[in-house]
Order: C-alpha cells, then sequence, then structure tokens
C-alpha cells in the first residue's frame, strides 16, 4: 500500500509541514506503507482556471502531482487553519483533479498555533472533499499549539503520546484502503 502525505501550506515559515514530516517517518517507520509527501510549496502552482481533464496542454509539475494522487491507495492531507478556513492552495488542488478524489480514502489531520488544533477548517474541508465524491475516514488528527509539539524536522515533543494517536489515525485510514482493494479486487 502506497499513502501520499499532501502537505498544504505554501506559506514561509508553515509550520503544518512538520506534521507531514512526523507522518512519513512513522508510517515507513513502523513497515505499514509507503508514504511520501507531496508538498504543494515544491510546485508553484499558480491559480487554477479549470479542471485538468480539460486542460489542453498541462504543465510537467502538473502531471506529476495527478499522477502521485492517482497513484496512492491512500492520502493524508495535513492543513494548517487559516482564519477558520484551509488554504486556497488546497482548494486549488481539490478542484484540479476530479476523479483523482473519487472513492479515494483520504485522512484528515488539521494543525494550528492555538489550542484547538484547526478544528473550524474540518467541517468545510470535510464537506469539499465529500462533495467531490472522495471517501472520508472517519478517524481526524487535530495538532494544536503545533510549534510546541513538533520540531522542525517533525520529531513529536510527546513521541510516545503521539504514536498511540497516530497508530488508531493511521489504522482507519489503512483499514479503508484494504477495504477499497477488496471491493476492486471483487
Amino acid at each position: 500500500m502506497h499513502i501520499a502525505i499532501l502537505s498544504a501550506s505554501v506559506r514561509r515559515g508553515r509550520n503544518s509541514h512538520r506534521v507531514a514530516l512526523y507522518f512519513q517517518r512513522y508510517i515507513t517507520g513502523q513497515g505499514l506503507a509507503t508514504a511520501e509527501i507531496v508538498d504543494l510549496l515544491g510546485y508553484g502552482f499558480p491559480v487554477f482556471d479549470e479542471r485538468l481533464q480539460y486542460t489542453p496542454d498541462p504543465a510537467a509539475n502538473v502531471i506529476d502531482f495527478q499522477q502521485r494522487i492517482a497513484g496512492a491507495d491512500g492520502v493524508i492531507v495535513v492543513t494548517p487553519e487559516y482564519n477558520g478556513g484551509y488554504p486556497a492552495s488546497l482548494k486549488n488542488v481539490i478542484d484540479l483533479l476530479y476523479k483523482e478524489w473519487v472513492r479515494k480514502p483520504i485522512a484528515l489531520v488539521t494543525v494550528s498555533a492555538g489550542p484547538f488544533g484547526g478544528a473550524q477548517v474540518t467541517t468545510s474541508l470535510l464537506f469539499t472533499l465529500w462533495k467531490i465524491g472522495a471517501w472520508m475516514v472517519p478517524a481526524m488528527f487535530p495538532v494544536p499549539k503545533v510549534e510546541e509539539n513538533y520540531d522542525e524536522e517533525g520529531n513529536a515533543a510527546d513521541k510516545p503520546a503521539t504514536d498511540k494517536r497516530a497508530q488508531r489515525f493511521v489504522g482507519e485510514l489503512m483499514w479503508c484502503m484494504e477495504a477499497k482493494k477488496r471491493m476492486e479486487d471483487a
């Protein structure tokens, strides 16, 4: 199984990327699946004016992004909360693709500098991904006070407690990925 970890923030000094780094290390370190970070900052995407399927000559980096999402058995979206919502960079790539999201198991990690762990972003992001046909994994992973809880390399301040939460969270994603695989193979 292969998991794409979508790091959604493109801001300088972003802190949510720390959590993406943690999950890549956790998933591969536990031998649960292969995992790669799909980092929107590295793509430098413009605001798209059309879905990929209707774009006559898409850029190579757009095709690369599409292939990474399409090739993943599941996706962990790591997003900060900006003013109660998720970043425009994330909405931009959600709307870029369509069939790649349909029935794709997606688990949400919401991140904030404050005490609520990005809880306000959950409702709008869940609705957007549900509306496009994604399979939303019921487990959530809110991260409050990210700068206190993860260093710049993605190391958790309280590794045993964080790993315990991650085990349940990733376990739910893995269950959904396996269920989808079994349904496709049936």
